[in-house]
């Protein structure tokens, strides 16, 4: 086997005519991204990219893909990146924009106000920068990594704060691929002014300066080292064409930067679907019988299911909820999850168990319903190619990794497929999948209540309300940058951007916790308002409102509206103004400002509606909950 990630190996092969299909004139963003899962080469990548490139200018949007301009600047030529990267990109969801500054001109696009980095206005900026940038080709046995990597880094700083600082742009960084060159073999590791040990130290400083700064990090390291750096650093094309790596490598960097870029606007896979048999374990288990698996310490086979099941646990354990989809009788399916002594998974783990005679596509769907996500939030495992190809055609949102004939490649294979890309980690990720399992038991209480009044009140709801502050910054900018159906204008804000709303008195932060008697639902919504004028008369506008959809038809939606009417009063404001921006997936809120009691002001040309509620006249409803303030932050209420 060839290396896994530098050849997409997940992903399935190019269709014959794909280059035939990439000329289509009017590629829309659907086909675009079925053309873009495919494990494709730097040609194909290219060749896709640039109509990508034609599409946008002609369209100017590509849905259902969202658009994301990206700016890169390193010490290194990025041509080839910058056309395989919108492929890589439209993979995870994006229709991205590229833009690249002349190469080796880092610092000087990002001091000079009116260089081309700052005109595109770009969403992020990628910072592509390798060892020779930082000044690590030269060994210096005397100053070691004393004041070597300490200046390399504050480099780095001032580039990010200049970003910051002059535009409002958020930096991706990336951490530094150590070469393969070796002065004193196995010692290197243990000699600060080797490469290695630079590039280490300088790693460990870049990751902290992205968690303290609010970049995000693009871990550039070890994708090479997974590749091998040997393949990675190609002296050739370094020397001849000033590539920072060798152009096999483009589509598994490319593919690295758009699954970053998907999780920054939210596009990260919520559920894995598991098939059941020789997926998770080796036999039929309707023929078979329990006795007969292979799962289990002791045979290759068995351990090779085990990894898988250890994985999908891991993967829980971080946030992923599991489901099942097989072609099963119900019980057959579930017996060896409650009984089979070296099962790791067992039934308390999966949110939803689909084991009938249905198609699987048919038992997906049901799946994402019961989850209340969309399609395009699920990953299905199964080792039948023929399973994987009918889901593929019939819901092409689905991701579904090809998986090799030897099982033990299998967990390794869904890892390195990366549907499940993250930028941050928080308490909501931890608890995320026991909170689907509490929601099947408030589900269960809502088919024995007399009406849903009778049933809201049975909760004992605790809403916690309070402003933004610090504890609280990186769910914050979880909820805004991953909500997509209850979110009324789409706006996207970084962590930086968040922190500077919480710093400035002007701008009035909301932010909710909702507890019941099954348990925490954590962080459940977002609101930002801006002060400003009307007529002389003092407004806000409802930059944001977002809201986690397990908590429709609590009544939260007013009682958000009336924290915001208690602290306009305060401010002296008469008049609330709110906007709604349609999206592809955000119609489930279209009426969201009617519902609380505003009149609608006006309509623009591309749908987005203005509303306007007189802070005056708002009567508070009687609400199925409590709603206390936090003392300081919501994150210091006792559970």
């Amino acid at each position: 086997m060839d290396s896994l990630a530098a050849d997409l190996a997940w992903l399935p092969g190019a269709p014959a005519n794909f280059r035939a299909l990439c000329r289509e004139p009017n590629l829309d963003g659907a086909a675009i991204s079925r053309l873009a899962n495919h494990a494709l080469n730097s040609a194909d990548a290219g060749l896709l990219g640039k109509a990508i490139a034609r599409r946008l200018d002609v369209e100017g949007t590509l849905a259902p893909l969202i658009p994301y301009t990206l700016a890169i600047l390193s010490n290194a030529t990025t041509e080839f990146v910058v056309d395989a990267l919108p492929a890589a990109a439209a993979r995870y969801g994006v229709a991205a924009r590229l833009v690249a500054p002349p190469y080796d001109q880092v610092l000087q696009q990002v001091l000079d106000r009116e260089s081309m980095l700052y005109r595109t206005k770009p969403d992020a900026v990628l910072l592509a920068l390798d060892h020779r940038w930082f000044g690590f080709e030269t060994f210096d046995a005397r100053d070691g990594a004393a004041t070597q990597v300490p200046a390399a880094v504050a480099r780095l700083r001032e580039a990010i704060d200049a970003l910051r600082r002059i535009g409002g742009i958020p930096a991706i960084v990336q951490t530094i691929p150590a070469p393969p060159l070796s002065l004193f073999g196995s010692y290197d590791r243990r000699m600060a002014g080797t490469a290695r040990a630079l590039a280490e130290e300088a790693n460990r400083r870049i990751a902290a300066l992205a968690e303290k700064s609010g970049c995000y990090l693009l871990d550039a390291a070890t994708l090479a080292e997974r590749i091998g750096t040997e393949r990675w650093f190609d002296p050739v094309v370094w020397h001849s064409f000033k590539l920072p790596f060798a152009a096999s490598c483009v589509p598994a960097y490319a593919d690295g930067v758009g699954r970053l870029i998907g999780a920054i606007r939210g596009k990260s896979r919520k559920c894995l679907v598991l098939d059941l048999d020789n997926t998770i374990w080796g036999g039929v288990v309707g023929d078979d019988g329990m006795e007969g698996l292979a799962l289990g310490a002791g045979t290759a086979t068995g351990e090779a299911f085990l990894a898988v099941q250890r994985l999908a646990l891991d993967l829980r354990a971080r946030g992923v909820m599991l489901a099942v989809s097989s072609r099963n009788d119900e019980q057959t399916a579930r017996a060896p999850f409650r009984e089979h002594p070296d099962m790791l998974l067992r039934e308390e783990h999966i949110s939803v168990f689909q084991a009938n005679w249905l198609d699987k596509a048919a038992n997906i769907e049901a799946i994402a319903k019961a989850l209340n996500i969309g399609v395009d939030a699920l990953v299905l495992l199964d080792d039948n190619p023929a399973e994987r190809a009918f889901v593929r055609a019939a819901l092409p949102g689905v991701a579904v990794p090809e998986l090799p004939a030897d099982p033990s490649w299998y967990a390794r294979y869904l890892s390195a497929a990366g549907y499940f890309e993250a930028i941050s980690f928080t308490a909501e990720d931890r608890m995320r999948a026991d909170a689907y399992v509490a929601d099947a038991r408030r589900a269960e209480v809502m088919t024995r209540a007399r009406d849903v009044g009778d049933y809201l009140q049975s909760l004992d709801m605790t809403m916690t309300v309070a402003s933004f502050d610090a504890r609280s910054r990186q769910r914050i900018a979880q909820l805004i940058n991953k909500s997509n159906q209850f979110n009324l204008t789409t706006q996207r804000y970084t962590e930086a951007e968040i922190a500077a709303f919480q710093e400035d008195p002007a701008i009035y932060t909301l932010q909710a916790r909702l507890r019941d008697r099954f348990g925490d639902l954590g962080m459940i919504s977002v609101v930002i308002c801006r002060p400003s004028q009307q007529g002389g008369e003092p407004v806000w506008s409802i930059d944001s409102w977002i809201m986690s959809c397990r908590v429709l038809g609590r009544q939260v939606e007013m009682a958000m509206l009336s924290e915001i009417v208690t602290a306009a009063r305060r401010h002296g404001v008469l008049w609330l103004f709110g906007r709604y921006h349609p999206t592809a997936k955000n119609g489930m809120v279209a009426d969201h400002y009617t519902k609380l009691g505003f009149s609608q002001a006006e309509i623009e040309p591309d749908g987005t509606t203005h509303y306007r509620l007189s802070v005056a006249d708002f009567v508070p409803t009687s609400l199925p909950m409590t709603v206390v303030a936090a003392v300081e932050s919501v994150e210091n209420v006792t559970p």
